[in-house]
């Protein structure tokens, strides 16, 4: 599924955009290599204050992972975002935070590796935009466990390539979108690398 003009746009790997999507229109995000986990979030286009909340849509939904059908809710519990395809297996994760420097410091990674919190404000600059937090993501494809002791578990993606989401806007948003930098953990794939994505708004 594509554009109505049959176009797809490129979002190359390690950075970021922020995606106008209109309500009742549609979003579709596809991992074109199968391995690239992408952060997502979305705004309300009236008051960037109002935005999808993963506590608040894990409460609606009572459930970790949304499926097909559900909709996404706002931190003011207000539906924005609703999935209504999904031809991966499903596996997805709300758990984690965005990555930010300070975890790629942690790691002993230079000075200056890209993130996904980096990745969200520099998205919403490019349109003329600021929010004074990074709420947490809804991280596609991510692949994030909850062990049988509590732990948290990362483990490579089990999407396949071509794999998508297509999302129903349910009020006017900004989606903002991040091919993961992750090049330290799995979450990329074993290999460990970053890939381009691609998405079209329907």
């Amino acid at each position: 599924m594509t554009a109505p003009d049959g176009s797809l746009t490129t979002l190359q790997a390690r950075y970021g955009v922020a995606i106008p999507v209109d309500r009742g229109h549609e979003l579709v995000i596809v991992n074109t290599h199968g391995t690239q986990a992408i952060d997502a979030w979305a705004l309300n286009r009236a008051n960037l204050n109002e935005f999808l909340s993963m506590e608040h849509t894990r409460s609606r939904l009572s459930r970790v992972i949304p499926r097909v059908g559900d909709t996404m809710v706002s931190n003011r519990r207000a539906p924005m975002l609703t999935l209504v395809e999904d031809t991966s297996p499903g596996v997805h994760d709300t758990l984690l935070c965005a990555c930010n420097p300070e975890i790629y410091r942690e790691h002993g990674c230079p000075e200056g590796h890209r993130s996904c919190e980096g990745n969200f404000h520099e998205a919403l600059s490019q349109q003329g935009l600021a929010l004074g937090c990074t709420p947490a993501p809804f991280n596609l494809f991510m692949n994030v466990a909850v062990g049988s002791h509590g732990e948290v578990l990362r483990a490579a993606p089990v999407s396949k390539p071509g794999d998508r989401l297509r999302f129903r806007a349910e009020m006017d948003v900004f989606v903002v979108l991040s091919a993961c930098p992750q090049d330290v953990t799995p979450i990329n794939g074993d290999d460990c690398t970053p890939r381009d994505i691609q998405y079209a708004v329907l």
